[in-house]
C-alpha cells in the first residue's frame, strides 16, 4: 500500500464516533483488541495478508472506542457561587490580557485544570492594569457558568470552553484589580507570552491610530482576534476567505517556507536549516497560543524532517495520517471540532485530487520551463515537458524577432508570464478543490459555500502570503515603512474581498438531511478510491449530490394544518417564529445584545442564534418579520435576518429613530422588503389565521428614543384558540387595551417584558385567563426577570409558566381544536405539565 496508515486512521475515528453513541467497557474492549490482535497474528502465520489486514482494521476500530472511553472527561470542577454572584477571586494569570477599546480579557487560573475567563470594563476612563503572564491577582467579580441556547442544534459553547479547561466566565471592574505578591506559572511559558505581548505592543505602536490595521494584523500573526469587529470580517467571511485570518496551518506553512529559504540562502546546510525551521514552527505555536491549527502543522513538519533524515518518501496522504492519528489518541474529542474537520479535509482532499491533478497538469510544465535555453536536456524529459520546452523556445524566438529585445530577456520574460500563469493555474486548482472537500463542513457550520472563493483565493492568498513575513518583519525590526508595505498588502486584500463580496449572492443553505451528508461523503471518497470507468461513475455521483447539498429540495419542517408559535431561546430578549396552517411563515423580533455604554458584542443573535435554528429546520425564507418594538434585545438580529431570509414585509408598531432602526430599514431597501407600520384596530386574515392588531393606538405619539410601550401587540386566533404576542408592552398599554374591551380569554400567552413587574398586572392576567403563559428570559439577567410576583400571579390564575431560561425552546401548536406542546428540556417542566394534565 502506498498509503498504509490511512486505513488505521479510518479505523481509529470510526471507533471514536461509535463510542459517542454505544456505551463501552473498558475491559470488553481490551478482550476484543487482544481476540484481533492474535488472529491477525495467526493469519499472518498462514500468509493470509487480507485476513491480517481487515483484523489490523477491526482492531484499531475498538482502539478507538478504548481510546474515547479512557479520555472521557469527569466531572467539571465547582464553585461556591450562584449565577451572578460577586465573588473575590484569585488566581494566576496564564495567558496575557486582550484589549478593545475600554474592555480587557485575560485567563485567570483559579487552580490547577480550573479557570475563569475574565473581562475588566473601565468607566470614567480610568486606567486598565497592565497584567501580565505569571501574576497573582485578586478582584471582585460578577461570576456565571457559560450556558449554551437552549435551541436544537446550537453551537456548544460550554464544551467548547470547557476543552480549554474554562468552567466560568467573570467581569468586574478594572478598579477592584489587586496584584499579589509572588509568581506562579512557568518561566519558559512566561518568556514566550512576553515575546507575545511585545508583539502585539509593536503593532499597536506601528499602526497607532488605526484600529482596522491594528486589530487585523493582530489577527493575522499572532491570533489575537480580541478587536476583531464582525463589520470587518463579514465580507471575508461571505467569500470563503476568511481562513486567511485566523491562525491556521497556512500560516505556519508560509511563515516556515519563508524561514527555510531565508536560511539556505545564508548557506545554512539543509539539514540544519529544516531543524531550525522545525524549531521555529514550534516557538510560533507557543507564541501564538498553542492553537491547534499551529501545533497540527508544526508535527507535520516535524514528521517531514524526520522522513528526510530517515531518506523515506514523503507522501502527504500518509504523514496527514500519521499527524491525525496521534492527536486522536492524544485527545479524542478533536475528531468532533470543526478546525480538526476542516483542516485535516482540506489537507486530505489536496492530497488526494490537487496533487495527482497538478502532476498530471502543470508540474511537468513547470519542470520544463528550467533552464529554458538547455536544449541538451530535452531528450531527458518526458515527452510532454520536452514539447512544452520547444514551443516556449519558440515563442521567445518570435517575441525576440518582434520586439527586438535581447534573445536572453525575451526567454526570461516569457518563463517568468509562464510560471505566473502556471502559478495562478495551481492556486485555482487547489481553491476549487478545497471548496469541493469543504463543501459539507462549510454547509453543516456555517450555512454558506462562497462561490466566488474560487478567484478571491486566488488572489487573496498570494496577497496575504506576501503579508505575513512582511507583518512579522516589521514587528522583528518596528520599521515603519516595512509596516506600511504590510498594512498595504492588507488593504489590497480588503479591496479584492469587497469586490467579490459585492457580486456573491446573499444564498444561505439550510442543513442537509444525514441521508444527504452520507450520500456525498461517500461519492467523494469513491472518487478517490476507484480507477477507470468507475472514476467517471463516482464522479456523477458526487456532482449529482453536490447539486442536492446546494439546491436543499426539502421541505420545511413544519405542521400543514397548525398554528405554530415557537420562541427561541435568544437570552435576555424575544424571537418568536410563526407558521401558519398553510405554510406561510413570520418572524416576531430578531433577539440582540444591548451594549449599554460598552463595545458592541461580537455575536449577532440573529446570525449566530436564530438563523441557525431556521436552518436547522430547511426554513431558507420567511414571509414576514415583525418588529416588536426598537429595543436592543428585540430589534438587534433584525438586519442579518432580513440579509439571511428575505422576507415580503417587515411590520413595525411605533419606531422612532435610532442607529438599528436606520440599519434595518436599509436593509429593507437592499431587499425589496415592504415596511407596514400598523396600528390597533387593523384586522385581517393570513395563512388561514385572524390577526388583530390591539397596540399601538392610533394616537399613541412616541419618544425621540424607543421604549417598551412602542410595542406592537397581535392576537391571532385559529380554530377555538387565540394566541396573543404582546412585546414588551407595560400597564399603560395593558390598561388601555382594558378599557377598550379588547382582551379576552387567551390559550397562549407571550408574557410582556421579559416577566417583569412593569407588565401582566392582575386584572390583566385575570382577564386573559392563559393556559400557557410564555416568557422569553436570559439566565441569570441583571434585570432580575421573571419577577417573583409576576410568577405566582399567573400560576394562582393556573397557567402553565414555560421559561426559556429553563426550558430552553418552546413550541406551542394549535390544530384548532387541541394544543401541543414541546420543549427543549422537558425535565424543567414536568412537574407543572403533569400536575396540569
Amino acid at each position: 500500500m502506498k498509503d498504509p496508515l490511512v486505513g488505521p486512521l479510518a479505523a481509529i475515528a470510526s471507533g471514536i464516533l461509535v463510542s459517542r453513541y454505544v456505551p463501552f467497557q473498558p475491559t470488553e474492549l481490551l478482550f476484543v483488541i487482544a481476540a484481533f490482535l492474535l488472529l491477525g497474528i495467526l493469519a499472518l502465520w498462514r500468509n493470509s495478508r487480507i485476513v491480517a489486514g481487515a483484523c489490523a482494521c477491526f482492531g484499531f476500530f475498538f482502539a478507538g472506542i478504548l481510546t474515547n472511553v479512557a479520555h472521557a472527561p469527569g466531572p467539571p470542577p465547582e464553585l461556591d457561587a450562584e449565577g451572578r454572584e460577586i465573588v473575590i477571586l484569585g488566581g494566576c494569570v496564564v495567558e496575557p490580557p486582550a484589549i478593545s477599546g475600554e474592555r480587557e480579557r485575560f485567563i485567570l487560573e483559579l487552580e490547577p485544570h480550573a479557570r475563569a475567563q475574565v473581562t475588566l470594563y473601565t468607566r470614567d476612563n480610568e486606567p486598565l492594569p497592565a497584567l501580565h503572564y505569571g501574576q497573582q491577582i485578586e478582584l471582585d467579580a460578577r461570576i456565571r457558568k457559560p450556558r449554551n441556547f437552549g435551541n436544537p442544534g446550537a453551537f456548544d459553547y460550554a464544551r467548547y470552553l470547557a476543552r480549554q479547561e474554562i468552567y466560568w466566565t467573570a467581569s468586574g471592574a478594572a478598579h477592584t484589580v489587586h496584584i499579589l505578591p509572588g509568581r506562579c506559572g512557568w518561566l519558559f511559558q512566561k518568556a514566550v507570552m512576553d515575546m507575545r505581548q511585545g508583539a502585539l505592543d509593536r503593532m499597536a505602536r506601528l499602526y497607532r491610530g488605526d484600529l482596522y490595521q491594528t486589530g487585523m494584523m493582530q489577527a493575522l500573526l499572532i491570533g489575537q482576534n480580541f478587536q476583531l469587529q464582525r463589520a470587518w470580517t463579514e465580507i471575508y467571511r461571505s467569500t470563503g476567505t476568511f481562513h486567511v485570518l485566523v491562525i491556521s496551518g497556512t500560516h505556519v506553512a508560509i511563515l516556515a517556507a519563508f524561514f527555510l529559504l531565508l536560511l539556505r540562502a545564508s548557506f545554512v546546510p539543509e539539514g540544519l536549516a529544516m531543524l531550525l525551521t522545525v524549531l521555529a514552527a514550534w516557538l510560533y505555536a507557543l507564541v501564538t497560543g498553542w492553537q491547534a491549527p499551529c501545533v497540527r502543522c508544526s508535527a507535520g513538519l516535524t514528521l517531514v524532517m524526520i522522513c528526510g533524515y530517515f531518506y523515506r518518501q514523503r507522501r502527504a496522504m500518509n504523514l496527514l495520517a500519521a499527524v491525525a492519528m496521534g492527536f486522536l489518541v492524544l485527545d479524542p474529542e478533536q475528531l468532533f471540532d470543526a478546525s480538526f474537520q476542516l483542516t485535516f479535509l482540506a489537507v486530505a482532499f489536496l492530497g488526494a485530487f490537487a496533487a495527482p491533478l497538478m502532476r498530471a497538469t502543470s508540474l511537468p510544465l513547470v519542470h520544463g520551463l528550467s533552464d529554458l535555453e538547455a536544449t541538451g536536456t530535452d531528450v531527458h524529459l518526458e515527452p510532454r515537458s520536452a514539447q512544452f520546452r520547444v514551443e516556449m523556445r519558440l515563442l521567445a524566438e518570435t517575441v525576440h524577432l518582434i520586439t527586438r529585445l535581447p534573445a536572453r530577456l525575451a526567454t526570461l520574460a516569457i518563463t517568468f508570464v509562464a510560471r505566473v500563469l502556471l502559478f495562478f493555474y495551481d492556486i485555482t486548482l487547489t481553491s476549487a478543490i478545497a471548496q469541493l472537500g469543504l463543501a459539507l463542513p462549510m454547509v453543516v457550520y456555517f450555512h454558506r459555500v462562497g462561490l466566488s472563493g474560487l478567484s478571491a483565493n486566488a488572489i487573496v492568498v498570494p496577497l496575504m502570503g506576501l503579508a505575513l513575513p512582511v507583518g512579522f518583519l516589521a514587528v522583528a525590526t518596528g520599521w515603519g515603512w516595512v509596516a506600511g508595505l504590510a498594512g498595504w498588502l492588507l488593504h489590497l486584500s480588503q479591496q479584492v474581498v469587497a469586490w467579490h463580496a459585492s457580486i456573491e449572492p446573499s444564498w444561505r443553505i439550510p442543513t442537509p438531511p444525514l441521508w444527504v451528508a452520507a450520500g456525498f461523503t461517500a461519492a467523494l471518497i469513491a472518487t478517490a478510491l476507484t480507477r477507470r470507468w468507475w472514476r467517471g461513475a463516482a464522479i456523477a455521483a458526487t456532482t449529482a449530490m453536490l447539486a442536492i447539498l446546494l439546491w436543499h429540495p426539502f421541505a420545511a419542517g413544519q405542521q400543514r394544518g397548525q398554528l405554530e408559535l415557537t420562541t427561541i431561546d435568544v437570552g435576555q430578549g424575544d424571537s418568536l417564529l410563526v407558521t401558519f396552517p398553510d405554510g406561510k411563515r413570520m418572524l416576531v423580533d430578531g433577539g440582540g445584545i444591548p451594549s449599554f455604554g460598552h463595545a458592541s458584542s461580537k455575536m449577532d443573535i440573529g446570525e449566530d442564534v436564530v438563523a441557525p435554528y431556521l436552518w436547522n429546520r430547511s426554513i431558507r425564507n420567511v414571509d414576514i418579520i415583525a418588529l416588536s418594538h426598537a429595543h436592543e434585545d428585540h430589534i438587534g438580529g433584525l438586519p442579518a435576518l432580513i440579509d439571511d431570509f428575505h422576507p415580503r414585509e417587515l411590520w413595525t408598531g411605533a419606531t422612532p429613530d435610532s442607529p438599528t432602526w436606520r440599519r434595518v430599514c436599509e436593509r429593507a431597501a437592499k431587499n425589496g422588503v415592504k415596511v407596514i407600520a400598523l396600528q390597533e384596530g387593523r384586522q385581517f386574515a393570513l395563512g388561514g389565521t385572524a390577526i388583530e392588531v390591539l397596540a399601538p393606538a392610533a394616537d399613541y405619539v412616541p419618544a425621540d428614543t424607543p421604549k417598551n410601550n412602542d410595542s406592537l401587540v397581535l392576537r391571532l386566533r385559529y380554530g377555538r384558540h387565540a394566541f396573543l404576542l404582546t412585546g414588551d408592552a407595560e400597564r399603560a398599554v395593558e390598561r388601555r387595551m382594558l378599557e377598550d374591551h379588547e382582551l379576552d380569554r387567551t390559550d397562549v400567552l407571550k408574557v410582556g417584558h421579559h416577566g417583569s413587574r412593569t407588565s401582566s398586572t392582575e386584572q390583566f392576567v385575570d382577564t386573559v385567563q392563559p393556559t400557557f403563559a410564555v416568557i422569553s428570559v436570559g439566565v441569570d439577567n441583571s434585570y432580575g426577570h421573571p419577577n417573583r410576583d409576576v410568577i405566582e400571579r399567573l400560576r394562582a390564575h393556573h397557567a402553565v409558566v414555560l421559561r426559556t431560561d429553563q426550558d430552553g425552546l418552546i413550541s406551542i401548536r394549535s390544530d384548532g381544536r387541541r394544543l401541543f406542546l414541546d420543549i427543549n428540556r422537558w425535565h424543567a417542566a414536568e412537574p407543572q405539565l403533569l400536575g396540569l394534565f
